[in-house]
């Protein structure tokens, strides 16, 4: 289960799995006005700008928007440029899986929970309960002893975003039953992940296969 970018995370005294999917899922059109600007090189001053000033992410407080663009700019940072095009110019169901990408590669926590999903498919199970999240979480502490020990709700938290991500970018049918559907992952997502050697991303990201 654990890839060796966790293993480094691992060696620095550092938690393993972090609480770093609860602060929303895809935002696929706040994603797209990030990678914007990112394929721009707006930083700093000007950064601070567009997010707090002009409100680029149309969020109600620039606390919110603050927060919500250094998420996602936490992931932006770790995929390539050629991933930021594609999330900036491609249509919403490619853009979705580029930034699903950026998840994966951002996320330890995300991304060891895509091989579960992934055996449900292969054993052809027609639905991801939410108990198999719940029964990952617990398993991650054996894992990672510095793993906080979070509370039930924040656990259901980090769930539904785990959820909603896979919901967004098509593996679950969403709603209380949580049908599996498979989803074939765009050749050009696939070409620029590997380009930019992003490996995880890479072996996580087809999960219906």
């Amino acid at each position: 289960m654990i890839n060796s970018r966790i293993r480094m995370a691992g060696s620095v005294n550092a938690p393993i799995y972090k609480a770093d999917i609860a602060g929303g899922a895809l935002m696929l059109p706040e994603s797209r006005r990030i990678a914007r600007l990112l394929i721009d090189g707006i930083d700093g001053d000007e950064w601070r700008r567009k997010i707090e000033r002009e409100n680029i992410l149309q969020k109600r407080s620039p606390s919110t928007a603050k927060r919500q663009a250094n998420l996602i700019r936490s992931r932006l940072d770790l995929v390539d440029p050629g991933v930021w095009n594609i999330i900036a110019d491609s249509p919403a169901s490619i853009a979705s899986q580029a930034v699903f990408a950026a998840a994966i590669q951002h996320s330890a926590l995300f991304a060891d929970f895509l091989p579960i999903v992934r055996d449900r498919f292969r054993v052809l199970q027609g639905d991801l309960p939410r108990r198999a999240w719940i029964d990952y979480v617990d398993r991650c502490h054996d894992i990672d002893p510095r793993m906080p020990h979070w509370k039930v709700s924040t656990v259901d938290k980090l769930g539904d975003a785990a959820f909603r991500m896979l919901h967004e970018v098509g593996f679950l049918t969403g709603g209380r039953l949580n049908i599996l559907r498979p989803v074939e992952i765009d050749a050009a997502v696939i070409r620029a992940l590997k380009a930019g050697r992003h490996h995880l991303a890479l072996d996580r990201i087809q999960v219906s296969l």
